[in-house]
């Protein structure tokens, strides 16, 4: 009987003891195994380098705390369980909390907090929330963002998204785009080195209010110069991209080969052409146009790059609205907003991570893009329009009558091309055919010809200048890029803009993680009705009848060895 009780007793000091052996080694690994199939659950290899090499702490502030709707709830429990795995990554110099903006404070600071979060690009969700019978509902606001601390530095992260056709979709979506948004953000504020990117002048681009959001939104991510072209004898290498934005002018034989030449050296460059002349302003004057040619002299190069920007116009039934004059009253037009399909809303493509997840891209005149051979070029479509478009050839006549009668049937185009990423290795326009007297003055700056790339190169060609410039209200001033001033809705332009020079000017994959896809698994409703008491006994009853067996199993088993 002692030898019994002794056995029993070293039987529960080996569990002890193993108990406490797991519970040291449970502190001390932490691991856990993603079993989805997109990797829902797992971080990227771009995103864990980045944690690795934190050198500062980095304080995450996220604004989703409070009553709100299930939607909102998971977008939360997702950015929780994201920021948990990435506080695990970066070995604790990764911290963060959910707060309520302006949890109890007066209505009138909260509303300074409000406004200071709407400051920074921050987009507010006011929901009315349901009331109980004889009570008057309520508005909330939400902040569906946060904000990332590096040192001294601190950027807003956005983590909602307008994409989908129900809140269930965008949500899913907002989810898709958490571990980039965050990553880019600790990213662009921890990286050693800013990329230089310089904005073309000389040809007529635009330096002025139009282009105040696209030249504060490269230099708050970006060291920016502006470079007029013909005053330079060379484009320095030191700059990782070269913006050229709508020129008005034609480009000289010299300004080409300067381009040329920096894209040999290995830069980047990122082409926003309008190749027809075709303003807006125009037709506040008169009732219709002629859109004609600008000469721009680049269809030669761009040619020999990969791409043919044509002398054409875009219009497209899934498109923007535009104030118009239907009728007068009191002697005072009555304006009305229309469809204007010469304003598409391009679609980006999902097959590479700098469109991804987009949302709609607003264009203005947009002019159609074919590819064609180049060696050792690949081509990436980027922005197309809907499946509902056409063409207008040249002479192409713009006219507000277009928008009083839309005939689907003439909208028979789909997917026409007006962006497009070229990479490899180029070939120098140039080559053989380069002039004595340019090749003298390469060698005077000290530059020699280089006839082909010296490694890849990447190049965006957009065929529409107006995408990165914006509307300037009189009330406002600048807008964002992308708005429309009359609705003031607001388009994915400037996530457009920000993912091609990211992808032009930094090595680091962060974009990479735009590429993570998150699937929704949607139930099936008639199933679900038809089985509805079939698992409902399964996942109720089942386990309460495993429980009793289990006990039942146990007390025989008890007794058997009491018994002997």
């Amino acid at each position: 009987m002692n030898t019994r009780k002794t056995s029993t007793r070293y039987n529960w000091l080996i569990l002890l003891a193993g108990l406490v052996v797991l519970n040291i080694l449970g502190s001390k690994l932490h691991f856990r195994v993603d079993l989805t199939q997109e990797k829902r659950f797992s971080l990227s290899g771009p995103t864990r380098r980045i944690l690795k090499n934190l050198d500062t702490p980095v304080f995450v502030e996220v604004y989703l705390k409070g009553e709100f709707p299930a939607v909102f709830h998971n977008l939360q429990n997702a950015t929780s369980d994201l920021l948990r795995e990435m506080q695990d990554e970066a070995d604790g110099k990764l911290s963060f909390r959910f707060i309520k903006p302006g949890e109890g404070l007066p209505d009138s600071l909260q509303a300074k907090v409000y406004d200071s979060l709407a400051s920074m690009g921050l987009k507010p969700y006011t929901l009315t929330v349901s009331a109980k019978p004889g009570e008057e509902s309520s508005q909330r606001t939400i902040f569906p963002a946060a904000v990332v601390h590096y040192g001294e530095q601190a950027m807003p992260v956005d983590l909602s998204s307008d994409k989908g056709e129900d809140a269930e979709s965008k949500i899913n979506n907002a989810e898709s785009l958490l571990e980039f948004k965050f990553a880019s953000a600790i990213h662009m504020m921890s990286r050693k080195r800013v990329p230089h990117v310089a904005y073309l002048l000389g040809n007529g681009e635009p330096m002025d209010l139009t282009s105040y959001d696209a030249i504060t939104t490269l230099a708050r991510n970006y060291i920016v110069d502006t470079l007029t072209l013909y005053r330079v004898p060379y484009i320095p290498n030191s700059y990782s991209a070269l913006v050229i934005a709508k020129p008005l002018q034609a480009f000289t034989e010299p300004d080409k080969l300067k381009i040329d030449q920096f894209v040999m050296h290995g830069g980047s460059v990122i082409w926003f052409i309008d190749n027809l002349y075709a303003e807006l302003d125009s037709l506040r004057q008169v009732n219709q146009f002629v859109a004609f040619d600008r000469g721009l002299n680049l269809g030669d190069q761009l040619f020999h790059y990969g791409v043919r920007i044509n002398v054409d116009l875009v219009q497209d039934m899934h498109c923007d609205q535009m104030p118009l004059a239907v009728g007068t009253v009191g002697g005072k037009p009555q304006m009305q907003l229309v469809p204007w399909p010469y304003f598409p809303l391009l679609e980006p493509t999902d097959n590479h991570p700098i469109s991804r997840n987009l949302d709609p891209v607003l264009g203005q005149f947009v002019n159609s893009i074919d590819t064609v051979k180049a060696a050792g070029i690949q081509k990436t479509i980027l922005l197309t329009s809907s499946d509902y478009a056409r063409i207008l050839s040249t002479p192409a006549i713009v006219s507000w009558d277009n928008v009083k009668v839309t005939d689907p049937a003439q909208y028979t185009r789909k997917y026409i091309t007006a962006g497009v990423l070229l990479e490899g290795r180029f070939h120098s326009f140039y080559e053989n055919r380069l002039p004595s007297a340019f090749r003298d003055a390469l060698q005077a700056a000290g530059q020699p010809f280089v006839p082909e790339g010296v490694g890849p190169a990447k190049m965006i060609v957009v065929s529409d200048g107006d995408i990165i410039l914006n509307a300037v209200s009189q009330q406002n001033g600048p807008l964002p890029m992308g708005t429309n001033p009359y609705t003031q809705d607001e388009y994915a332009n400037k996530d457009f803009f920000l993912n091609c020079m990211q992808y032009l000017t930094d090595s680091s994959g962060v974009l990479e993680t735009r590429d993570k896809q998150l699937v929704l698994r949607n139930l099936d409703r008639q199933k679900v009705d038809e089985e509805r008491v079939q698992w409902q006994v399964i996942n109720i009853v089942v386990p309460l009848l495993i429980v009793l067996l289990a006990g039942v199993v146990y007390q025989q088993v008890r007794k058997q060895i009491y018994q002997r």
